[in-house]
């Protein structure tokens, strides 16, 4: 019943989520067209070196969408080639996009990426595909467990933002979108199936912990 229920969910995901303005996943003839048409654009513009916040902002999120990234890849490590393969890898090519949204902004504004990115990218695929070994219930229990903490970080920072003198609006802009998607991968993991994974509760507080661990240490170090 959780895999219609999935795949159910999936089908309203695709006709509501408008087109991600990242679009080098279509197809593998489309993605190296467009590769060669990225190599060809200059580096994006740099802008005015970040205030204190926009750079724990900018810095903090680009870990966060990092680890998604890694995180999915784990999961379709293993399970790509299942009946969940699809549905991980439509919230996968968004994190892709995420992640490259924050790579450019770690350009433009001249922010210094988190030293522990190395210990962040081999620990994030560690926890997609130990998960997943686990079974697909417990894969999604990841998913919604660590989609719940980046969900809450992006209400947080929202706030931070709008509440700032001078609002940075292309920054508010990109991370409503990226809260918005993040709460859709939550909802599809509980669509497919996560509450039943075997202590679910548990699991799922430790991953929570680790994630906020994680976003602590991304904001100073």
């Amino acid at each position: 019943m959780y895999r219609k229920a999935c795949a159910s969910g999936m089908q309203l995901i695709r006709r509501s989520v408008p087109t991600s303005r990242c679009l080098a996943t279509s197809s593998s003839s489309s993605s190296s067209s467009q590769n060669q048409e990225q190599q060809q654009q200059p580096p994006p513009a740099l802008r005015p070196r970040a205030n204190a916040m926009t750079d724990e902002i900018i810095r903090v999120d680009h870990a966060g969408e990092l680890g998604a990234d890694r995180i999915y890849a784990g999961q379709m490590a293993i399970l790509g080639n299942g009946p969940m393969g699809k549905t991980i890898e439509h919230m996968w090519e968004q994190e892709k996009c995420h992640r490259k949204q924050f790579e450019q902004l770690i350009q433009q504004h001249r922010v210094r990426p988190t030293i522990m990115t190395p210990i962040w990218n081999v620990a994030a695929f560690a926890l997609g595909a130990g998960t997943a070994l686990l079974g697909e219930k417990a894969a999604m229990a990841c998913t919604v467990a660590v989609e719940t903490v980046i969900v809450e970080h992006y209400n947080d920072q929202l706030r931070q933002i709008m509440e700032s003198p001078n609002p940075d609006k292309e920054l508010l802009e990109t991370i409503t979108k990226f809260r918005d998607e993040e709460q859709e991968h939550h909802d599809t993991g509980i669509d497919c199936g996560a509450e039943q994974a075997p202590f679910y509760k548990a699991m799922t507080e430790v991953i929570k912990f680790g994630c906020k661990t994680a976003i602590a240490i991304s904001k100073k170090i």
